[in-house]
């Protein structure tokens, strides 16, 4: 009799749950009032979408308005890709118009102290001969090449020293020639366009072998 019991209560009450289920609504969210015209709603800052700053170089590559009386110049040469990029990073906030180029250039890397070539070998192992009977010492007999038949008497990077040994030759009773050392290679000058009286030389930090040219505006 008690578990009849139990059972008919258990069933009971899983009816009303199911019942209270049955008829449950869930409430109805109340939406925010309408703002006026022209007023924005609020934003947590967290959710807003900053806009992004104007990066330095961004800024710096801006170039000024074109003057009235503009300057063009040319400036150059630079030996390097990481001079001319120094020199365009400082330059380009300075100038309305600004623009490199590319040439080729022939460079000294040095100088040459030598006797000419002689009609052949056996006349330019008497001239070193010689050479070496009035105590010079360092010199070379060249054998192939474009030099053929020469005496190299030594390769100087400073001018100075090159036409030192060539007096010292020159006193022993010979007749040496001095010639630079030339190759190509390649320059770069920077055009641009700016207001009068610009110090690029400050601008660049008083570059060693940088010149200005006065350049065409067109």
């Amino acid at each position: 009799m008690i578990t009849r019991s139990i059972v008919v209560l258990l069933a009971c009450m899983n009816l009303a749950v199911g019942l209270w289920w049955w008829v449950h609504q869930a409430p109805v969210e109340t939406p925010p009032p309408s703002l006026e015209t022209g007023v924005g709603g609020l934003v947590l800052l967290g959710e807003a979408e900053l806009p992004a700053a104007p990066d330095a170089a961004d800024l710096a590559s801006v170039p000024l308005p074109m003057p009235e009386r503009p300057a063009c110049m040319s400036l150059g040469p630079f030996g390097t890709p990481a001079e001319l990029r120094a020199a365009m990073n400082a330059l380009t906030p300075l100038a309305a118009r600004i623009q490199y180029r590319e040439v080729p250039a022939t460079e000294v890397r040095g100088y040459r102290v030598f006797l000419p070539a002689a009609a052949s070998r056996e006349e330019a192992l008497a001239a070193a001969r010689q050479l070496a009977a009035r105590g010079v010492r360092d010199y070379y007999v060249v054998t192939a090449g474009d030099q053929e038949n020469t005496v190299s008497l030594g390769l100087f990077n400073e001018l100075a020293n090159a036409e030192k040994r060539r007096e010292e030759i020159t006193a022993q009773g010979f007749n040496p020639r001095l010639e630079p050392r030339t190759e190509q290679a390649t320059q770069w000058w920077i055009d641009l366009v700016s207001e009068p009286g610009l110090d690029w030389s400050a601008a660049l930090g008083q570059p060693r072998g940088v010149e200005s040219r006065v350049a065409d505006c067109d």
